[in-house]
Formats: structure tokens, sequence, C-alpha cells
């Protein structure tokens, strides 16, 4: 999990009075999660932050479901998914169960006109293409290609992007992203072992005080509806925080890969983990180094997970016929494995330049009717 920070202006000790320059009191927030049972931040307000104005109607954005119980290899081309103007209008769930939504976006704009909070999920934002800022109360966090963005639940954000070419694989996970809890001591700090270290992580930075009243709009999502609040103060209106909960970045390219003389199963790739699935990553690596190594991975069943890759960059020596952006879905039961010919491709190779971010689900995954539309319909028929 995050470790302790503080930015801006608190009192020395929580709860106890804190005054502005006028007199008045500094709002105090407590974000906490787990019915404050687990991590937390104090945020210090100076307006309070529940001054309704007014509340639109609700919207629904529930994903429309096509095929329920899958039990085919799929594959879906994520470039293939039209670019929009919107940030939430660009984003387009492909594959979801209870605990999570895997979805695409290609969003032209920036957030100018409202702001967004996701209370139903944690986010975590791979940056494909583009680059710009994170906006939060906590301040904000650089990012681009090949960056991680983990954005709690219940934190109100605006994005500012650079230019229009933008491609983004987002996962709504409705369990806390945590660090892998093989790579954490018991005190949370990250392992010698581990393939990251806590100088990776990149906490927000810049914390900008908006003094400032009139309408905000907060488009807030809850039980797949987007329920506009507009506010009477601008959300960032924050002095100071301090606590262990808050949005930061991880770049792929800080990714330290595990290797060894004969083929690593996936778990050495992996980044975060809830309750319900992993992330891992894929990245430049050497191959394995025993004289009679066969680099390719081995055909495998996993029965306890569906498998999603996501493709980045590079050169998937395992597979043929790979684009850029694409997405694989291995459900939970079916054996896979190298495609034909790529195994005595992979003999006597040294190293690889692969980019890819995998998702394992405990639970099956269902697909969308956006899905059907970008799928590669005989995926299923290439091992032939």
């Amino acid at each position: 999990m995050p470790h302790y920070q503080l930015r801006g202006q608190v009192p020395p000790k929580r709860h106890t009075i804190f005054r502005q320059p006028d007199g008045r009191l500094y709002a105090e927030e407590l974000v906490s999660t787990e019915g404050f049972s687990d991590v937390y931040s104090l945020i210090y307000h100076v307006y309070p932050p529940t001054m309704v104005k007014r509340i639109g109607d609700p919207v629904d954005v529930a994903p429309r479901i096509a095929v329920a119980k899958n039990m085919q290899h799929r594959a879906f081309r994520g470039f293939a998914v039209d670019p929009a103007d919107d940030f939430l209008e660009s984003r387009i769930p492909v594959l979801v169960n209870n605990d999570v939504y895997i979805v695409l976006a290609a969003p032209r704009k920036s957030m100018t006109d409202y702001f967004y909070k996701n209370s139903q999920a944690d986010e975590m934002i791979f940056i494909h293409r583009g680059s710009g800022r994170l906006k939060t109360i906590y301040g904000t966090l650089e990012f681009s290609y090949g960056d991680h963005l983990i954005i709690p639940r219940g934190t109100i954000y605006k994005i500012e992007f650079d230019n229009e070419d933008n491609r983004l694989f987002i996962l709504e996970s409705f369990h806390p992203l945590r660090y892998p809890k093989r790579y954490v001591n018991k005190f949370g700090q990250l392992l010698e072992h581990a393939p990251y270290h806590e100088r990776d992580i990149r906490a927000p930075q810049q914390l900008e005080t908006f003094d400032e009243q009139g309408d905000f709009l907060v488009k807030i999502k809850r039980s797949d509806t987007i329920f506009p609040y507009v506010y009477a103060t601008h959300p960032f209106d924050a002095i100071g925080w301090d606590g262990n909960h808050y949005p930061y970045a991880f770049s792929i390219h800080q990714f330290e890969p595990i290797t060894g003389r004969v083929h690593q199963p996936p778990p050495v790739h992996q980044t975060f983990e809830t309750s319900a699935f992993v992330t891992c990553a894929f990245v430049p690596r050497l191959y394995d180094y025993h004289p009679q190594a066969i680099p390719a991975p081995y055909n495998h069943s996993n029965v306890d997970s569906d498998e999603v890759l996501y493709y980045v960059d590079g050169d998937f020596m395992s597979r043929n016929h790979i684009e850029h952006g694409m997405i694989t879905l291995h459900p939970i039961g079916i054996p896979h494995g190298p495609h034909p010919g790529a195994v005595e491709r992979s003999i006597g190779q040294t190293k690889t330049e692969e980019l890819a971010v995998m998702v394992d689900t405990f639970k099956p995954l269902m697909l969308t009717e956006q899905a059907m539309l970008i799928e590669s319909a005989d995926y299923h028929k290439s091992w032939m």
C-alpha cells in the first residue's frame, strides 16, 4: 500500500482547532476505507466539502452483456475502438464480472467542464498512448506512456491531456488494489526481492488550493449510474492533507523482471492484487538461460482464472498476428499456449522486447455488446 505522505499545511494534532487567516475554521475531512479500519487520509478544506447546490438526472451506464457464459478463447482489436471527445463517453467496457470491469478508452479532449468521481470502484488507468496530468485534491500527477495511474474510489479527479491521441486500458476494481502480499514485510515495506521499490511509486505533487465559489459539476458514478452533482465550491480547495490514501503512479518501465534458468510462471510478473484478481507486467527481459531452455511459455490450463492479456508494444514471441492494443481472453478450464511455430522460433533466442499488461480474474468474465463489435472472430482456431 502507499506510504505516509504530507502535503501543504495541517495542524499539529488531528481533530483539533485549525483556523484560516480570517479566523474561520478549516473543514477537516476523513477519507477512510473499509469502515475506518484500513488506510485513510485527513484533508483540510477551505470550505466544507458538503455544499451541494443541486443534483441532475441520473444516467445509466451499466455494461450491456452479450455473452454471459463464455467458454471460448477470444481476441479483441482494442485500437478499433473509435476515439471520442469526452473522457467518460470514450470509456468502453469490454469484459466484466462482479469484481472488475475491463475498459478501453480513446479520449481526445481534456476534462474541462466537469470533474469525475468513481464511488463504486478503484481505478487503474494504464497509459498506452498519451501524456498529461491527473489533477486531484491531493495534488498533480504527471503521466505518460507506460504509466499505471492508481486512483482510489471516492477520489474526485480531472485529467488534462497534452494532445488528442490517447489510448487507455482501464480497470474498475470493486476491491482495493494493493501491492502483492509476498512483496511486502509486516510493516508494509516493499522487500528486496520485489520487482519494484518505493522509489518507483510517484505520489501527487504541486498541491494547489482553489479558493473558489460558483457552480462545479462533479459526475459521480455509483451502482453503474452517473449522478451529476453541482457543488458550491471548487473540489480542490485543500490547504493540506496527510495520510496513506491517495492516488499514485507507477511506470511499467520501472518494473524489474524476475528471470531464471528455465521458464518462470506468470506470478513473477505480478504488479498489483486484489482478493478477486491480479495484474501483471510483461516487460523487456532476458530469456531463460538453461542450455536446453525453451523460452516460449508451455501450454497451460489455468483452472482457477480467466486470463486477459493487453498487448502494448514489441514483438510477442508466443503469439502470431498480434496487433498493438489487442486484448486476448483465455477462459478458465481451456488449455492455451504458444501459437504454431512459436516454440521452435523461441529456441536459442536470448531476450524479448514485448510489453503487455495481464489481468487474471478468479471468476469468469462476461463479454459486452461493445466487445463483440471489435472481436477477431476466428481467434479460437488460431492454433490450427
